[in-house]
């Protein structure tokens, strides 16, 4: 388990990330960071923005049920 203290940056509050915790996460310096909350009511600090999975899902059932439509919209 990693850990991490509040800091100030400025007048705002932020958190450090380790190299450790950088390279858990698959992120560099300036990448985008949300924070979910589980069904559980835990919280999860993740790279993947929940909404455009959401529309990539969405976009991926829509391709695949319309699939003629969009061939034929194509030529």
């Amino acid at each position: 388990m990693l850990s991490f203290k509040v800091t100030t940056v400025g007048a705002s509050s932020g958190v450090i990330l380790t190299k450790a915790a950088l390279a858990r996460l698959r992120v560099k310096k300036g990448d985008t960071l949300y924070l979910t909350e589980a069904p559980d009511g835990a919280f999860r600090l993740t790279p993947y923005d929940p909404d455009f999975a959401l529309q990539m899902e969405l976009a991926e059932q829509i391709m695949h049920d319309d699939r003629e439509v969009l061939r034929a919209l194509a030529r």
